[in-house]
């Protein structure tokens, strides 16, 4: 595959973009722009493909190849065009309608295969292109158009739902911070698997400010944690606190307070085969712990693609035979 240096313009075309004004997906959008050009693999070897939903109008906004496919299919899609032609950079993009409800099932499964595509899931928490319903991600007791008392469901997380399905690579960042989201593509571009990469995405009309907890800029510092791997997992305004293990639970430490030093806090490791402490990071929240932001999960394992090409190719070195040939072989009956 090319690797050569592209600008963030190469990968945009010249549609006008459509989303509410405000809407997070146009930061989305460009973080997208942003991290392919510093990939470096050429529009014309990239596919993005898209279900149904406000984030599915992406494609559309991309000088690469694109397919706006149906609600739910896009795992499902861009699986096809992988195993197809796997020199092809292929990027999913998804809501957490499209991907959490009737794409579900498709979701976990390419997740469990590891086919080598980059899923980016908006996650707003609602249904925006219908005008407001829940979602497979709203909180217990939000009010929509479709729980006017509040919902009575306690929702997916969609970390959890890729650690369930044995996922190789997770990453999460806001809408707000592009360079994060950026940095975040492009770690899941070089990841060789199935790559998550959720973004907490604001709806300004039917969930406006369901991030603000860990948006706010007066207040993100202390609320959120960036992970890098290698890195001590420390975070706040004055970068003083940090994350120790506590028995078998994260706990929040100060730096300098009860004797505690730089040398007790945690060293993130992305590449941990054992899920357990990804596990922990990707579900804190709250006011005890901060939002873990960055990647969080990054482990080496086969692909599907890559293992169906070998596959095929060992065949054909074996039996060297024609389509008719094949077909015309073994147990064959005339119709008259």
């Amino acid at each position: 595959m090319d690797c050569q240096q592209y600008t963030a313009k190469e990968f945009k075309n010249e549609q006008q973009v459509k989303w509410c004004p405000g809407c997070g997906d146009f930061a989305i959008l460009n973080s997208l722009h942003k991290a392919m050009a510093q990939v470096g693999v050429a529009p014309h070897n990239t596919a993005v493909i898209s279900g149904i939903g406000c984030s599915s109008r992406l494609p559309y906004y991309m000088n690469t190849y694109g397919f706006h496919t149906i609600h739910g299919r896009g795992s499902a899609i861009a699986t096809g065009v992988k195993v197809a032609n796997p020199k092809l950079s292929v990027w999913q993009i998804t809501g957490d309608g499209d991907c959490m409800a009737i794409g579900g099932n498709h979701f976990i499964h390419v997740v469990r295969r590891n086919v080598d595509i980059n899923i980016i899931l908006h996650n707003n928490q609602i249904y925006g292109l219908t005008k407001g319903q829940y979602s497979p991600t709203t909180e217990r007791g939000f009010v929509t158009k479709t729980s006017p008392f509040g919902t009575v469901e306690d929702p997916f997380v969609p970390a959890e739902l890729t650690f369930g399905a044995r996922g190789k690579f997770f990453a999460r960042s806001l809408d707000v911070d592009l360079a994060l989201t950026s940095e975040c593509m492009v770690y899941a571009a070089k990841h060789k698997g199935t790559s998550v990469v959720e973004v907490l995405q604001n709806c300004v009309i039917f969930s406006d400010g369901i991030h603000k907890y860990y948006t706010d800029k007066e207040t993100r510092a202390d609320r959120t944690i960036h992970l890098r791997h290698g890195e001590k997992m420390i975070f706040g305004k004055d970068m003083n606190k940090g994350l120790i293990l506590d028995g078998f639970q994260l706990k929040v430490v100060t730096i300098g307070e009860n004797n505690v030093t730089i040398d007790d806090i945690l060293t993130h490791d992305a590449e941990c085969v054992d899920n357990t402490v990804h596990y922990m990071l990707a579900l804190m929240k709250g006011e005890s712990h901060p939002l873990a932001l960055g990647v969080i999960r990054d482990v080496k394992a086969p692909t599907y693609d890559a293992e169906v090409e070998r596959q095929i190719s060992e065949v054909q070195s074996v039996k060297k035979q024609t389509l008719r040939e094949f077909l015309l072989s073994g147990d064959v009956r005339e119709v008259k």
